[in-house]
């Protein structure tokens, strides 16, 4: 009897066992399926498409469907950058020099033009140098929300390949323009915030899409072609802050260069059908989530073709960083509302967002640094590049201000940044009086913008070093009518 029990009670463990674990069977069946049907899904995902919508963007984009007003501030962006170009092109600067005595000497057959050095090297040496230049005297515009200086790259990728294809106006400027657009997205897409929390320059990493986008609209490449542009632009991306330590200030300009310099030679390989990933920004192992722990993905095409960012541009009117121009303002609003002398000030107190302050407080680079530039607006009345590429604090009346300047890392204005850089001078008299500003929007920003009449004075103060008042008056002209001459008359008088 016992052992009929204990048989009975085995086939029915061993049938309860069996049971379960077929139902597990089919249970993990089950879910296989379900994965198996999510990856086929997400495999057919809209985020698949992001790349080839950048693409079709760039390539589908012409003159004559882009508005007026995206036209006329890529003129004004035009412009200036070339003022800034053209004062930095000066001998007695570094890195120009460098990098001009390098193209002598390992530069390839004449393609493009070395602008302000009148002398040509092959394409991609030209867009190396080029982007140095844009971005070496700090003053060129700025994309303030997504913390690009997005023009220092996009133009001079733009006129050395025009130059070098030998194209008009129209096509410069619609280049400037899709490059624009892409790299700005690209940065937002990023969020500029991260990559500044890892220690990367969103100018940079996000510069080469630009300039892929640019040199790939002027190759013509296809939709297709553009993808793997964007590819190949993507495994050259690139750009650490750690340029920071650098006091010459030549790395800082230079990742400029190479961002131009790569996305050229992507569209260069990709004219020629190389390989490349065609889904960067949303393919295995793509960019966005390779450099930023924030990936925003759908700011790359939120609004594209319809919302220009071109037309949010800032224009600076101080060499140093974009962070520090509502403060200057701010410091020169109080000393001419005052009709102050630096020897009056005892001491100057900048509050600014927490998130951005570390760029600016105590930074070794003078164009980054609070305690420095402030002096010596304060003192001179100006800051330009020579002010931020030689030392200053010799003069006393500046050391005495540097060492009498602090940074307030102010969470209150937190929640503002990076959409504003607002910032709050405060000075305090030897008479014993307390002076404070706010600066929400620095001039030459959208909110308080500047005259393309402004930018045109600011061009002739800049290029005024390197050429005659008679070829600065060309080119001013030159510009205001370039979607009815050809590049190579522009670069001919540059």
């Amino acid at each position: 009897m016992r052992f009929l029990v204990g048989h009975l009670l085995g086939v029915f463990v061993f049938e309860l066992y069996a049971t379960q674990k077929a139902l597990l069977y089919q249970a993990i069946t089950k879910t296989r399926r379900h994965f198996a049907k999510l990856k086929l899904h997400q495999k057919n995902s809209p985020l698949k498409l992001y790349t080839k919508k950048l693409a079709e963007f760039v390539t589908q984009t012409n003159f004559n469907s882009l508005p007026v007003n995206a036209l006329k501030e890529a003129k004004k962006v035009l412009l200036d950058t070339l003022g800034a170009m053209l004062k930095a092109s000066s001998p007695k600067y570094s890195a120009s020099k460098i990098l001009k005595n390098y193209c002598e000497k390992h530069g390839g057959k004449p393609e493009a033009t070395v602008i302000g050095m009148k002398f040509k090297t092959d394409l991609l040496n030209a867009s190396l140098v080029n982007g140095t230049l844009a971005y070496y005297c700090d003053i060129e515009s700025i994309h303030p929300s997504t913390i690009t200086h997005t023009a220092a790259v996009v133009v001079p990728t733009s006129l050395s390949v025009c130059e070098h294809m030998e194209l008009d106006g129209k096509e410069l400027l619609t280049s400037i323009i899709v490059g624009y657009e892409v790299e700005t997205r690209v940065s937002a897409a990023f969020d500029p915030n991260a990559l500044y929390k890892r220690g990367f320059h969103p100018s940079a990493v996000a510069g080469v899409f630009g300039a892929a986008a640019s040199a790939g609209k002027l190759f013509k490449l296809d939709i297709e072609g553009e993808q793997r542009a964007l590819g190949l632009a993507g495994l050259q991306a690139a750009g650490l802050l750690a340029w920071v330590s650098d006091e010459t200030e030549n790395s800082r300009p230079f990742q400029m260069g190479f961002a131009s310099r790569n996305g050229i030679l992507s569209c260069v390989l990709a004219s020629q059908r190389f390989g490349a990933p065609k889904q960067i920004f949303e393919g295995k192992s793509n960019v966005l989530e390779a450099f930023s722990d924030n990936p925003k993905r759908e700011k790359l095409v939120e609004e594209l073709g319809e919302r220009f960012l071109i037309t949010e541009t800032a224009y600076k009117r101080y060499s140093c960083c974009a962070f520090l121009q509502p403060a200057a303002d701010a410091l020169s609003s109080l000393i001419a509302e005052h009709a102050l002398k630096s020897e009056q000030i005892e001491q100057i107190t900048l509050r600014f967002p927490a998130q951005g302050a570390p760029v600016i407080d105590n930074n070794e680079l003078k164009s980054h640094n609070a305690q420095y530039i402030l002096p010596v607006l304060a003192v001179k009345g100006d800051v330009q590049i020579d002010d931020i590429l030689f030392e200053r604090r010799e003069n006393e009346e500046i050391k005495r201000l540097y060492y009498n300047t602090k940074v307030i890392h102010d969470e209150e204005l937190s929640p503002l940044f990076p959409r504003s850089y607002a910032s709050i001078v405060e000075l305090k008299l030897k008479d014993g009086r307390t002076l404070s500003k706010r600066v929400d929007y620095a001039r030459g920003t959208p909110q308080n913008p500047m005259s393309f009449d402004e930018v045109v004075q600011k061009f002739r103060k800049l290029a005024s070093e390197v050429l005659t008042e008679i070829q600065v008056d060309q080119i001013v002209r030159f510009v205001d009518q370039i979607e009815k001459r050809s590049v190579k008359e522009l670069v001919e008088l540059l």
